[in-house]
């Protein structure tokens, strides 16, 4: 199942928002309130979701200036990848955020919701950022 934020302007050059975007410690700064004990070093996050879940994340895949793809390492409750994707239109720069998840249908009706405004939020914050 995929949940895709929409595309968010950001007036600033592509190289700028991959930078910002490519190291995990900055990450902490688009997450929601209910993510909390962020912990990151540049190529790996770990944080707990208030009443639900402890998660670690690591690079998974960085083309530069385009895409920054994180994946669980560990135990994770679903698999899952969480994409930023980078486009220049025009002199700005685009991003919008994916997470492609591997949901059971229960599962899915309980998470849509939630994983819907975790892309909306990080994508939102992103937007609000001076970069």
């Amino acid at each position: 199942m995929e949940f895709t934020s929409e595309w968010r302007s950001i007036e600033t050059k592509p190289e700028k928002v991959y930078l910002f975007l490519s190291d995990l410690q900055n990450l902490g700064k688009l997450m929601p309130e209910q993510v909390i004990n962020w912990q990151a070093d540049a190529d790996t996050c770990s944080f707990t979701i208030k009443g639900m879940t402890d998660l670690k994340l690591k690079i998974n895949e960085r083309i530069p200036f385009s895409l920054i793809s994180l994946k669980p390492e560990g135990k994770s409750p679903f698999s899952f990848t969480l994409d930023s994707v980078i486009r220049e239109n025009n002199l700005q720069t685009e991003v919008k955020i994916m997470l492609n998840a591997d949901l059971n249908p229960m599962l899915a009706m309980m998470a849509k919701r939630p994983l819907q405004n975790l892309v909306n939020i990080m994508v939102e914050k992103l937007q609000l950022l001076a970069i």
